[in-house]
Parts: structure tokens; C-alpha cells; sequence
């Protein structure tokens, strides 16, 4: 602690000589009828005296192995608006009562002391910092600290267009926006809340503001959205955009596995092939983000790669949680309550033992990533951020299959389309491009959803009365007992180790009776929950792909291609599904295409049952079936 009496030394020097600002920077007085420096000299001014009279960094920021910790990342609520399917495991996360959380005051206190110490950036994290009441306020508090330099929000934008300004105002000074997806119906899938126009409208009042580079999060995650990356950097052309894409990291609940994660090198391999002149850009004192510009573009994308290549070498940040607990390293699972100690009257000198004990303690790295994933460690959402994947990523179809805003043509171009732009420049989100209509029944309007741009424009409703007795081609050797019962009667999966791959298509069906209110508010796209149409054809994707892990008996089958169909049956107030799967293997996809039907059936009841219960889902049959030793069959 000999370093503080040296540095307030100098400051008393200097004060003795020239009049000081708070910093103790020296400030020349202007002669009469000369202006006045503007604030944002004085602030350079400020800045440049304390990099060039900086005491020497406090031992108890100082860890065993000389890094020295000046970033430190506040986490103000565990609260989020929105409900991400892959923030919280799969139970839920607890939350921690309020009288157990950091109060204003506290938060205020911890701040000073560890700027006192040598923390010149922190940063705002949740939950979603931007719903707590007095954020803008504790901005404005933290401004006032000497020696803070940055002041930074880590935020999902939803609230961010309203606040920004009085955020400005009030000091803040750098923006990371979390954004996985330029899809609004895969984010609206994604996040079970609108408001992915919102998130641009809140990154374009950034971009308005001045702030530059406005860095945007997003967790590249294999199977959700690793086939935007070329959508994402494109937007860096014309904007002053970091577009930082996020290795997958494992967290308490998430069931992290590595084949989820793509890698840095796998994503810069993908993005040399577009971009074969990709730059690297120089890499600031201890940064995370491996930085690359294409030329000419206006913006730069970033890759943080805690789990391929990590930076804990470098890693100068400590973090407290909402409820006052000390983490030294994001993926370690020990923690220290400040809180605690805070509330029982600890001195200032106290305070800084119990973190410099702690500080000492960090280790070199952390334990890697197969090992961080058995490791229990907070949920996410209780640490800081808002985006990390709780179970396997929901599987999406290809954009090429599925592509409400358009965004298959940036694929081709790595432009943004004029629709795009619009998108971005005006924060306008445009509707879904009008679907394919035709009368049906009594001449009522007729929605289709399709996952695929091909299929047929004018498909045959399916209907009760259209039951027609199955046809069979091919041999249909008879059995007296079931396949999935041995010789004792005993449940056991069917070996097709010694069946030979063959093509295998299967067609499932269903039908789900509304009711003509729910069926008007899905017709219109009028319902709260969002676009029950588009959330049903997702998740009939998704079973399809997880039929092995729902039935207990039936083997992983390698999709090549799962295709959900939705139509409108006015006549009956219906939503009639249709549900067809593809695979090359020993074994038929029957019961993938009979599980996609039904949870696209269940998700319809789902997103409608607030309007009525009075819903009847029916009719789930198999339509055809095509390959295998059994012969074909088809539903005429």
C-alpha cells in the first residue's frame, strides 16, 4: 500500500501549484474573452495526465502469476425481459431473493473501492441491466469516479433506443449489444418474446449517438445460427459495427457438448472463403477478441475464443453477481461474498484482504473445456450475461429452406439487400413477405407456411372424410410378435446393424381444430405469443430431430431433410400439418415424420390455448412410407 500515499503525494504537489480538477490534472484558467476549453478536451486532458502519472498498481488487484486486474464487470439484476430457451437450464433458475441483492449503495461502494485500487473500465451485465429503475443513475454515479475511464453495458437492446440518451448524458461510454440472429421469426423462436425491432432500433440510436465501434454479441452456436456468419459480417460494410461471434462456453444446466460449438478456426475458414483478403487487425493489451477487418468495409468483426484458444494469460477481469459474490475467473466455480462482509461492517482495509486473498488465489487458466463442462458453476444468467445455450440448439432448417426476411439472398451477394438496408437505416423491421394464398372451403383467406420455397403451391387439404384404406407395394412379411419385444416379452431395440442403408422417406400428418376466434387471431398473426404458425413449423423441425431421445426404442437417424407444411382449412377452423423426413441409413423415418406432426400439433395448442382450450388435435397418421425390407406403403 505504499503506492496511494505517493500518488495522493503528487496530487497534493500539483494542487499547491496550478488549481486541479478532481483528478488532479492540472486545468489552466482561460484569460478574459478567451472561450472556454470544451468538456470533451478537458476529458482528453484529464485522461492523458493520468496515463502519464499513474501510481503503480495496487498488490491487491495483482494476482500470483502479475496480471493485473483493472476491469471489472458489475452485475446489476439477475432479471431478464426476455426467455431465452438457452439462457436458464432446463428447471428454471431460482432467483435470489431481493433483500439479498446488492443495493444501490453497495453496488456504489465496491465500485469506489476498486477504482480506488486501480479499475479504470467497469461494466453493467445482468440479467438485463437496463431494467433495473435507477441504471441511469448508477451511470451517472460511477462518472463521478476518479480514475474511471470506461463505463460499459453489456445489454439485449430491447430497452436500449429509450435510454440511450440519458445514458450518454449521464457518462456511459461503450455499448455491447447481444443479437444471435437477423431472422426476427428465428429470434422471436429463439428469445419466446417480440422484439427483435426493437434490438435494431436500439443498435441504430447507438450508431446515431456516436457510438463507434457499437459491438454486437453473438454466440455462434452449430445447428442455430452458424450459417449467418456471412449475413452478420456483411452489415459491417457500411456500419460502424464490431460484430464479436462468441465460441459456445459451457455453464451449469446448458448440457454443454462440444459438437455445438464452432470453433474460431472453423468460422474464419468459412470467412476467408468469402473473403479471401481478410485482415487481422493489431490486438489491444488485454483483449479477448482476435480483431479482423475485411478492407474497405466500414466496421470489423471480432472472435472470442475462450474454448479453442484462451486468453486467461491476459485476463485482467474480476465480476461481481447480483448478490454480491466475488468471481475471479468467469468459468471458476469458487466465489467470495462481498456482501456478506460489507453488511457485517468490514473496514475499507478488510474489504481489500478478503479480495486480494481472493485475487491471489486465481489460476494460471482455466481447466479447459471438456473439463469446464462437468464442472457446477453458476448458470449464465446468475453471472452476468444473457447468452449461452441451455440444451441442444434448436435445430433451424437451412436459410435456404426457411427465409422470411430475404436473407438467402445475402447469402449469394454477402450484401444486405435493399430490404435489409431498410431494416437497418430505418429501423423498420418489414413484415414477413406475403405467403401464398388461395380460397378454401367457403371462400376464406388461406395462409400456407412451408419450410421449403419449393414444395408444391397448391397442396390437397387433408380431410376426416378422406379416408381411404392403405395401399402396400412390395412384400409385407408377416410376424407373430412385435418387433420391439424379445423372446420373454421384454422391451428391446430392433438390431439393424446387419440392414443395408437405404433411401427411407417417410409423411406424417395431423390436424388441429381451433375454433373460429383462435383460428381468425392465427389467420391474421394477431396472437400475443407470436407467429404460432412459424413457432409450430420450427419446433416439428426440431422433434424431428430429437425423435430418438422422446421414444425410447427407436435409433438416431442422420436427417438429410425434415420439411413441416401448414395450411389454414377455413371450413373447419383447422390447422392442417404435414410433416415429411429423409435419411440414407438401415433403418425407416416413420416415427421421426409421426413425431414432428404431433409437436407441431402440440406447439399449435400451445401458442393458442390463452384464447381457448376448446382445441381438439386429431388425425395424426402416417401418410407414406418409401424404402426398407417391409415394402413401401401409401395412405390413398
Amino acid at each position: 500500500m505504499a503506492t496511494r500515499p505517493v500518488s495522493r503525494m503528487l496530487r497534493r504537489v500539483l494542487r499547491s501549484s496550478v488549481r486541479s480538477c478532481s483528478s488532479g490534472a492540472p486545468v489552466t484558467q482561460p484569460r478574459p474573452g478567451e472561450p472556454s476549453q470544451s468538456a470533451a478536451e478537458e476529458l482528453s486532458r484529464r485522461r492523458q495526465f493520468l496515463r502519464e502519472h499513474a501510481a503503480p498498481f495496487s498488490a491487491f488487484l495483482t494476482d500470483g502469476f502479475g496480471r493485473h486486474h483493472s476491469y471489472l464487470r458489475i452485475s446489476l439484476t439477475e432479471k431478464c425481459n426476455l426467455r431465452c430457451q438457452y439462457c436458464m437450464p432446463e428447471e428454471g433458475v431460482p432467483l435470489t431473493p431481493k433483500a439479498d441483492l446488492l443495493t444501490t449503495e453497495e453496488i456504489l461502494t465496491l465500485a469506489r473501492l476498486f477504482v480506488k485500487e486501480g479499475v479504470d473500465k467497469i461494466r453493467l451485465t445482468g440479467g438485463e441491466p437496463l431494467i433495473r429503475p435507477d441504471v441511469v443513475d448508477i451511470v451517472a454515479q460511477l462518472h463521478r469516479l476518479e480514475g474511471l475511464r470506461t463505463i460499459g453495458v453489456t445489454t439485449n437492446g430491447i430497452n436500449l433506443a429509450r435510454l440511450l440518451p440519458q445514458l450518454q448524458k449521464a457518462g456511459l461510454s461503450a455499448i455491447n449489444i447481444s443479437l444471435d440472429t437477423l431472422v426476427p421469426a428465428k429470434f422471436e423462436f429463439i428469445v419466446r418474446r417480440k422484439g427483435f425491432h426493437k434490438v435494431m432500433e436500439g443498435i441504430h440510436k447507438a450508431i446515431e449517438l456516436g457510438y463507434s465501434p457499437v459491438k454486437v454479441n453473438c454466440v455462434v452456436m452449430r445447428g442455430l445460427n452458424e450459417d449467418e456468419l456471412l449475413d452478420f459480417v456483411a452489415l459491417t460494410e457500411g456500419l460502424p459495427l464490431d460484430v464479436r461471434f462468441i465460441e459456445y462456453m459451457p455453464f451449469d444446466g446448458n448440457k454443454w457438448n462440444v459438437k455445438k460449438m464452432v470453433s474460431y478456426k472453423e468460422m474464419l475458414d468459412t470467412l476467408r472463403r468469402q473473403w479471401p483478403e481478410l485482415e487481422k487487425l493489431p490486438e489491444e493489451e488485454s483483449s479477448t477478441a482476435k480483431t479482423f477487418r475485411v478492407p474497405g468495409f466500414r466496421g470489423q468483426l471480432s472472435f472470442i475464443t475462450s474454448m479453442s484458444e484462451h486468453f486467461c494469460g491476459t485476463c485482467n477481469r474480476l465480476r461481481i453477481t447480483a448478490d454480491g459474490n466475488l468471481k475471479v475467473c468467469l468459468f471458476g466455480n469458487s466465489e467470495v461474498s462481498l456482501r456478506d462482509h460489507l453488511r457485517a461492517g468490514a473496514s475499507e482495509e478488510e474489504l481489500l484482504g478478503i479480495i486480494g486473498a481472493a485475487v491471489g488465489r486465481k489460476k494460471r487458466q482455466h481447466a479447459g473445456m471438456f473439463s469446464i463442462s462437468q464442472m457446477k458453476n453458476r448458470p449464465m444468467i446468475l453471472i452476468e450475461l444473457f447468452l449461452m445455450l441451455r440444451d441442444s440448439p434448436p435445430a433451424i432448417p437451412s436459410i435456404s429452406s426457411w427465409d422470411p426476411l430475404g436473407v438467402q439472398g445475402l447469402r449469394r451477394s454477402v450484401r444486405l439487400s435493399n430490404q435489409g438496408a431498410t431494416l437497418w437505416k430505418g429501423c423498420r423491421v418489414p413484415q414477413t413477405p406475403p405467403l401464398a394464398q388461395r380460397g378454401l372451403g367457403a371462400g376464406s383467406p388461406q395462409r400456407h407456411y412451408s419450410s421449403h420455397p419449393d414444395s408444391d403451391a397448391n397442396p390437397q387439404c387433408l380431410s376426416p372424410a378422406s379416408r381411404a384404406p392403405a395401399a402396400h407395394s412390395g412384400p409385407l412379411p408377416a410376424s407373430d410378435q412385435l418387433t420391439h419385444v424379445d423372446t420373454e416379452g421384454r422391451a428391446a431395440m430392433v438390431d439393424v446393424g446387419g440392414k443395408p442403408d437405404t433411401e427411407r422417406v417417410a409423411v406424417a400428418s395431423a390436424v388441429v381444430l381451433l375454433g373460429p376466434e383462435a383460428f381468425r387471431l392465427v389467420q391474421e398473426n394477431q396472437l400475443k405469443k407470436g407467429d404460432a404458425l412459424a413457432v409450430a413449423q420450427l419446433a416439428g423441425v426440431q422433434a424431428a430431430k430429437l425423435t430418438s431421445q422422446l421414444i425410447p426404442l427407436c435409433h438416431h437417424v442422420a436427417l438429410s431433410h425434415v420439411q413441416v407444411r401448414l395450411e389454414l382449412d377455413g371450413a373447419r377452423h383447422a390447422v392442417v400439418i404435414r410433416a415429411s423426413c429423409r435419411a440414407r441409413g438401415p433403418t425407416g423415418v416413420e416415427m421421426e415424420a409421426l413425431t414432428s406432426a404431433a409437436v407441431a400439433a402440440l406447439t399449435l395448442y400451445d401458442m393458442c390455448k390463452a384464447v381457448s382450450r376448446d382445441i381438439v388435435l386429431g388425425d395424426i397418421k402416417l401418410i407414406s412410407k418409401t424404402g426398407g425390407q417391409r415394402g413401401d406403403f401409401h395412405r390413398t
